[in-house]
């Protein structure tokens, strides 16, 4: 004789079916609360786990988990994944704040030899000195929760992301002037008579002063024949010394 069939008694409010329904056709949510929304939905129209399954292409013990999870914690609780056995996260985030500020430093200034962090002596350098700086959560701390935390922050200080890069498309033809405007200064000075007595300086919007050449010690210069380059902010000028 076959066993009675047991019915587990769920309670569907109007909002927790509007809820179900609107998570059953979602194409966002997870597919584990999909399939739950399903689930209960088909076993509010017939309540046989074993039709709902049929019906849904999963098995007899799924349905019936589904059904128990709804009855002790509610139709939309059960939607959820139940937390994850396993030791709970002991790192404080004030640690992580620690190793995160530490990995923004460079090596070199905490006495390392090597130019960048790795996260390999990341991972050392803070097993050795988190307790000290207050962190003991820190202090048999892995390469591999390194990596985690610094992706989380987006940090990543074994690699360099330059900041020079070439926005100006007139680069070449102002790098082409202003080349032939030392040129221009290495022709002059080959024929001027006495070299030596010719001093060629280059200027710019900056008060600085950049000497290209290389005048007498003692001799006074006078500005004399310029030539600017064109569109160029760099302005080379002959000087005559007087001595």
């Amino acid at each position: 004789m076959a066993a009675p069939r047991r019915v587990v008694e769920l309670g569907i409010g109007s909002d927790d079916l509007a809820q179900l329904e609107t998570v059953a056709r979602s194409r966002t949510e997870a597919a584990s609360r999909v399939e739950r929304a399903r689930i209960l939905l088909a076993y509010r129209g017939d309540p046989s786990s074993t039709a709902v399954a049929a019906r849904l292409g999963v098995t007899h013990h799924t349905v019936q988990r589904c059904l128990r999870r709804a009855a002790r914690l509610g139709v939309i609780a059960a939607l959820d994944d139940s937390p994850r056995p396993g030791k709970a996260r002991d790192i404080t985030p004030e640690a992580r704040a620690w190793l995160v500020s530490l990995a923004c430093q460079k090596a070199g200034d905490l006495g390392y030899p090597h130019e960048l962090w790795t996260t390999r002596l990341l991972a050392r350098h803070a097993r050795e000195h988190a307790t000290a700086a207050g962190h003991p959560s820190l202090a048999r701390i892995v390469q591999g929760t390194v990596c985690k935390i610094l992706a989380a922050h987006e940090i990543k200080p074994h690699k360099i992301r330059y900041y020079l890069e070439r926005r100006d498309d007139e680069f070449d033809a102002k790098m082409a002037e202003v080349l032939c405007v030392y040129r221009e200064v290495a022709v002059l000075k080959e024929s001027a008579a006495d070299p030596a007595a010719v001093a060629f300086v280059s200027y710019d919007e900056k008060p600085g002063i950049q000497a290209i050449g290389t005048p007498r010690p003692t001799c006074r210069l006078s500005l004399g024949i310029m030539a600017r380059s064109r569109g160029i902010t760099n302005t080379s000028a002959t000087a005559r010394s007087v001595c």
